[in-house]
């Protein structure tokens, strides 16, 4: 089997792996990179067999577009569901791939490639790692995973029962030279987010993302110590709409203290696509929170908001301080690809006099003993870097590490 990595060798974001048979090339992500000076991906030169998207998050999939749209992409349902909203409520296409769908710890095969997908605890929902095989090979591909969130569970029972004989494993090491202490657990951010939103005399804001459930729980179970109302945009609501399917212990715009900011421009696309979100538009405004009602007591809420949000922000600015609880990794605030919205205004928020910027982030990945854990469990023939920044110190750590530079092609 020969393995190329195209993107993510000594990178965080825009993951792109290939590997091939005789017969049959697949990619592992096919991922949109966080900056504009990253290597550039000839995507239509590719041509895969197939693409396996590990999660709906943009540095995984954001490229896909350029795809020749009858090459089949696997993602999962939940996953799609998600890319599909997003576009819709930006008044983007749809994307035109061909996409098929897998489950756990199902088996799919894909020409020479068999491949079973693996759900990992991710900041992300319906996020996965891949066992894959062939021609008498066994690579597992982490995909993005941490051990502290609240699916931990599902790290415990990988290492209670890991894939067996693994000949190369591609493991991110996101945290290889990050400290997650202030933070370690959702729980403490809770109990941050908890502080923050006690006693305010203004409107505070949770900057973070709509697919970050495990962030919206937290913000939830805050707001209910603090007798706060959340305040969600509509596509996390359509988002949290998605997840009741699959799961009744998580917040949405039916539980109490929870009401749902109706904006122009979502109004607009659900009006524009009843056929995609059927009766969500007509039921979501029994839960509306009005903008006279936020201006009447703006402290009893906090709003679950994005980077894009900014300009919410500057309708609360006054002579008491807005907080604006920034809850994701901090190098967004640096990103320099434009598709990363709203990264600029909320950078500026740091230094703002009439902003109390407050950082609450566990992070999405899992820190380096957590990492230690999970490559003795699995005990791969190679340990193979990727989306990291410092693959060179993976050997301190790690045994059988084996860096792949981008561009190199190596047969196993």
């Amino acid at each position: 089997m020969n393995v190329l990595i195209h993107r993510g060798a000594n990178e965080i974001g825009g993951t792109c792996i290939q590997l091939s048979t005789e017969k049959t090339t697949i990619l592992l992500d096919l991922g949109l990179p966080l900056s504009n000076e990253s290597k550039t991906i000839d995507v239509a030169s590719l041509n895969p067999d197939a693409v396996l998207i590990s999660h709906p998050h943009q540095d995984h999939f954001g490229l896909i577009d350029q795809l020749n749209h009858d090459i089949p992409v696997y993602i999962g349902e939940l996953g799609k569901k998600l890319i599909d909203a997003t576009r819709v409520l930006l008044g983007k296409e749809l994307p035109a791939n061909s996409f098929r769908h897998f489950k756990s710890w199902q088996p799919f095969t894909v020409g020479d490639f068999t491949i079973t997908p693996y759900l990992v605890d991710h900041s992300a929902v319906d996020a996965y790692g891949f066992l894959i095989e062939a021609e008498g090979k066994r690579i597992f591909y982490s995909g993005d995973f941490r051990a502290h969130g609240r699916k931990s569970k599902l790290f415990e029972n990988m290492l209670k029962n890991p894939p067996k004989e693994v000949d190369l494993l591609f493991m991110e090491g996101t945290m290889m030279q990050r400290d997650n202490s202030e933070f370690p657990t959702e729980a403490n951010v809770e109990k941050k987010i908890y502080e923050t939103i006690y006693g305010q005399e203004n409107i505070s804001f949770l900057i973070s993302s709509s697919q970050n459930i495990d962030r919206i729980v937290s913000a939830y179970r805050a707001c209910l110590r603090a007798h706060k109302v959340l305040v969600i945009d509509m596509y996390t609501a359509w988002v949290l709409e998605q997840l009741k399917l699959v799961s009744g212990s998580t917040p949405n715009m039916e539980w109490d203290q929870v009401r749902v900011y109706a904006s122009y421009s979502h109004d607009e696309k659900l009006k524009e696509h009843p056929e995609f979100f059927g009766d969500f538009r007509r039921r979501v405004y029994r839960y509306r929170v009005t903008k006279e009602e936020l201006a009447a007591d703006p402290a009893g809420f906090l709003f679950f908001g994005k980077m894009s949000h900014a300009k919410i922000i500057d309708l609360y600015r006054g002579d008491k301080p807005v907080n604006v609880i920034y809850s994701q990794w901090l190098g967004y605030l640096k990103s320099s690809n434009d598709e990363y919205y709203g990264a600029e205004a909320m950078a500026s928020c740091q230094s703002d006099p009439q902003i109390n910027f407050v950082y609450a982030h566990t992070s999405g990945h899992a820190v380096v003993e957590d990492l230690q854990r999970y490559a003795d469990a699995l005990s791969p023939k190679m340990l193979v870097p990727i989306h990291t920044e410092y693959n060179e110190d993976f050997s301190r750590y790690f045994d059988n590490v084996h860096p792949i530079n981008c561009g190199i092609e190596v047969t196993i």
